[in-house]
């Protein structure tokens, strides 16, 4: 007897290890991502890629048209409402959802120079009593707030290599010698080459764990003595009737085996 579908939501690396995890296993799955970016990164997978964003009542209809027998929401740790949507989805399906958790290394990271806040409204409060040359390594996603909020500093952009980022930057304003169009995640020698080449004077960036480059992030700004502002992930405790996490790839894979 086939087993039920898994459905995976997530254009992630970590959701990718997820994927291979499932391919491995022969476990038979789908996976959503958002954007043909994240559909790119996810190439070589045995699941059907689904790409484009839904809300709850579209993840209703879709999880109840494929027969989803579990949901596992792998997306970005800053996607909030999508991950609310997830979980409102499956509570009104009955779907047992695992929700992953990237694990974090913020709390083995304190130093004078590092700035930890919980929004980009606090992190641009912050940058602007700290200098001038801004470099914003947070994505694309909030661009246009930081530039608003950050009026007369020189805000310096690393984005993905997309059209649609790179028009995204044209249109909040950015000069070619403001956008730095680049995948990472990157070592931390390039990112101190990297951050003297753009003249940084401060660097803004988030949580993104171990498969985001956080600490390669991190450490050449305290190397070269630039002040750095984290901009700390939101509060995700989702819990409810057949809702379990899963803390790193190791506890995922656990809870894979009584699949």
């Amino acid at each position: 007897m086939k087993r039920p579908l898994i459905h995976i939501f997530g254009g992630t690396s970590d959701a990718r290890q997820i994927c291979v995890m499932m391919d491995t296993a022969g476990i038979d799955y789908g996976l959503s991502v958002a954007t043909p970016t994240g559909a790119q990164q996810a190439v070589g997978i045995h699941g059907e890629i689904v790409i484009g964003r839904m809300e709850a009542e579209g993840m209703v209809e879709y999880l109840q048209k494929r027969g989803a027998g579990m949901v596992i929401d792998a997306s970005h740790p800053y996607a909030e409402r999508l991950s609310q949507n997830i979980v409102n989805a499956c509570q009104k399906l009955s779907v047992p959802l695992i929700r992953y958790l990237r694990p974090s290394d913020i709390d083995v990271v304190e130093h004078p120079l590092i700035h930890k806040v919980a929004t980009v409204e606090q992190a641009c409060e912050v940058a602007v009593h700290l200098g001038s040359r801004i470099l914003l390594t947070t994505g694309s996603k909030q661009l246009a707030d930081y530039v608003t909020r950050l009026t007369g500093k020189t805000v310096l952009a690393r984005v993905l290599p997309t059209a649609d980022v790179l028009a995204m930057c044209e249109s909040c304003g950015l000069s070619v010698d403001q956008i730095f169009a680049l995948k990472g995640p990157f070592s931390a020698d390039f990112n101190r080459s990297f951050y003297q080449f753009c003249q940084a004077e401060v660097v803004i960036t988030k949580e993104s764990g171990e498969q985001g480059g956080f600490k390669e992030k991190v450490e050449p700004c305290l190397s070269l003595g630039l002040p750095c502002i984290v901009i700390c992930r939101p509060s995700q405790q989702f819990s409810g009737e057949g809702i379990k996490q899963a803390n790193g790839l190791e506890e995922m894979a656990q809870l894979l085996v009584n699949f």
